[in-house]
């Protein structure tokens, strides 16, 4: 979907839509558009019929959203198909929270594109006695030098819980930042916030399984997103564009005979706490994300 119109003001590099460091304005335009992905996060709900169609989509803030955006969203969602959803063994109607990640780009003939890059849809049950659930997180602090250069960004921390309910060994999965700067400093950004995310982490505490297939497991792995924002009102940015530059993704040392999943783990609900390798709650799209 070609979209000029929408994006003409939302992706001019310098604009309220792409936050940039001082270095990365001092590179050139051009250098500074192949290196950057506009994104935008949107949130709602979905119904799901027995068949796994879907019967209805609200998103939040709709009136935050550009109507071409809100359009474009809203008629994609409603060709996805979902394996239906089924209570024992019988299908049912249901409903699911619904995070999606949009991406607007420049191409090199200037022309602009919005595409669908993920979806999760994830729910976060702090009740749940099935899984790991958060008993202390307290959250890092901002590294000073990162904040007052208005660095921004999500880390994806895996964690291994023992049978206490203390962290074993932490590691980070994946740092985006939503920031532009120059290489260098954009690595120095990813490793100051992933060492002080790691240096809380360890002591996190949780409480662990007590029932379902899990439980007796001599450890769990989970992942925690960790998001690094401003708390001045400058990061309410819903429904509007803003600079994506994902890291590389590794795996944990005591996972190394896993392979990377090509999971949206940054789109996972900030606070929560997700079970690396359960099967996923919430419901499974069948159909390309696209539709």
């Amino acid at each position: 979907m070609r979209t000029s119109h929408i994006l003409s003001l939302a992706l001019a590099m310098g604009g309220a839509g792409m936050a940039m460091m001082p270095q990365a304005q001092a590179q050139s335009r051009q250098a500074v558009r192949e290196q950057a992905e506009a994104s935008m996060v949107l949130t709602g709900e979905i119904d799901i019929g027995t068949e796994g169609q879907v019967e209805g989509f609200r998103m939040d803030k709709r009136d935050q959203v550009h109507a071409g955006i809100a359009g474009f969203v809203e008629e994609t969602v409603r060709t996805w198909r979902f394996q239906p959803v089924q209570v024992d063994g019988k299908a049912v109607q249901a409903r699911s929270p619904v995070s999606i990640r949009l991406g607007g780009r420049i191409n090199p003939d200037g022309t602009q594109k919005v595409t669908l890059l993920a979806a999760s849809f994830e729910r976060y049950d702090d009740n749940a006695t099935d899984s790991v659930t958060r008993l202390k997180l307290p959250p890092p602090a901002y590294p000073e030098d990162v904040y007052y250069a208005g660095g921004r960004g999500d880390v994806l921390l895996l964690l291994q819980i023992g049978r206490d309910g203390k962290v074993l060994d932490v590691a980070t999965e994946q740092v985006n930042l939503r920031t532009i700067a120059t290489e260098p400093n954009m690595r120095r950004m990813r490793d100051k916030l992933s060492r002080v995310s790691m240096g809380a982490a360890r002591k996190w505490t949780f409480k662990v399984p007590t029932t379902g297939e899990d439980k007796d497991d001599a450890s769990w792995t989970v992942r925690v997103p960790v998001r690094f924002a401003f708390n001045d009102g400058r990061e309410e940015r819903y429904g509007k564009w803003d600079a994506y530059i994902p890291g590389p993704r590794q795996q944990a040392p005591w996972r190394a005979d896993k392979a990377l999943l090509d999971d949206d783990g940054d789109l996972l609900p900030a606070g929560g706490v997700f079970m690396a390798d359960a099967a996923r709650k919430g419901p499974r799209l069948l159909t390309p994300l696209g539709g």
